[in-house]
């Protein structure tokens, strides 16, 4: 992969947070009915984000000292804290589960783009490919299969009648925590000049989730009166697993190694979420999810090894016909010498 290795980067760690982002929607989806948008933001911010400072301070990480890095910390906490939790809080409420997942999980195309602007990146032509694949799978796992049929069939009228209506509900919602995500992705690596990320990851989710509190309170209403029992543990679930440790480790590894190899990572949310959800809510996958299931897991191999497949091309095709037949005349003069009797 991309990402250099070190003691805390196996596979297993670097797929956690996508891992746990996905199981989190599983056990949000019952509770979604039950509560309000902003307060459910706020509860996966402000209490995961003490729980990494306490992690922090067992570690003897140290805290922030600078003002820069709380200038850093402050704008980290505005777009990918308050912007990215209050934008997709209130997007999941306006929107189909299966298309807010679509657009919020595309959010590797923008970090790429950024990644290549700011730190030069490469992406190359096997990292386009697999941005490429890796929306199509996605948008074949999150898309109603109608849209897809009617998109494959050629069926304009009822593409139009379909895509007129994306933008009337929360879609534009979605996408700007698309967006704040990314931006809050490329953001860590200027944090983390200043601060160490495990901590400003903590600061970042307190100062962050405050404001919806606060948002919550003057806008909303009975935001625990119908939550139970089962509805708190999803709630304490999302936000220690899904949130503190998924968000700990994820802005640890964004912090070195390449952004667009981990960023396409989030292509997996939506597959565990759909795995999941097959498995403790009975939710079926069609041949069309299945399919982009694969697509998704051949993106993020393409991502992942595109210096490795584009190093093998170039020395593939750096043999042209004038050095190979260098090599060869090279090699008879060798032979013809080796044949020749010595001359003493």
């Amino acid at each position: 992969m991309q990402l250099k290795d070190t003691h805390l980067r196996s596979p297993l760690l670097l797929i956690a947070p996508f891992f746990l982002w996905g199981t989190a929607m599983v056990a949000m989806k019952g509770v979604i009915p039950h509560t309000t948008p902003l307060f459910m933001a706020g509860v996966r911010l402000v209490p995961a984000g003490m729980l990494v400072l306490a992690w922090a301070a067992i570690a003897g990480r140290p805290q922030p000292k600078s003002w820069q890095a709380w200038l850093w910390i402050a704008l980290f906490a505005l777009v990918d804290g308050a912007m990215f939790q209050g934008f997709l809080a209130e997007g999941l409420v306006r929107t189909g589960a299966g298309l807010g997942s679509v657009m919020i999980d595309s959010q590797p195309l923008a970090v790429a783009l950024l990644s290549l602007w700011l730190f030069g990146d490469r992406i190359g032509l096997w990292g386009w490919l697999g941005l490429a694949i890796g929306v199509t799978g996605i948008s074949l796992i999150g898309l109603p299969d109608a849209w897809i049929l009617n998109l494959l069939n050629q069926d304009a009228i009822a593409i139009v009648g379909s895509w007129q209506q994306l933008f009337t509900n929360g879609e534009w919602l979605m996408l700007l925590a698309a967006l704040s995500m990314a931006v809050g992705t490329v953001f860590i690596r200027f944090v983390c000049r200043y601060a160490d990320p495990v901590v400003a990851t903590g600061w970042h989710m307190i100062l962050g989730g405050l404001p919806l509190f606060v948002l919550s309170g003057s806008w909303e209403s009975g935001q625990w009166a119908q939550i139970d029992l089962t509805g708190w543990l999803a709630l304490g679930y999302a936000t220690i697993f899904g949130s503190a440790i998924a968000y700990g480790l994820f802005f640890y590894f964004a912090a070195s190694g390449s952004l667009t190899s981990l960023s396409s990572l989030t292509f997996l949310t939506p597959v565990f979420a759909l795995l999941f959800g097959n498995l403790f809510l009975g939710e079926f996958l069609s041949p069309l999810q299945w399919m982009g299931v694969s697509l998704t897991l051949v993106s993020i191999y393409l991502i992942n090894q595109r210096d490795f497949l584009a190093d093998l091309g170039n020395k593939v095709t750096d043999i042209n016909p004038d050095s190979r037949r260098v090599l060869d005349s090279s090699a008879v003069n060798v032979s013809i010498k080796k044949s020749e009797p010595e001359v003493l």
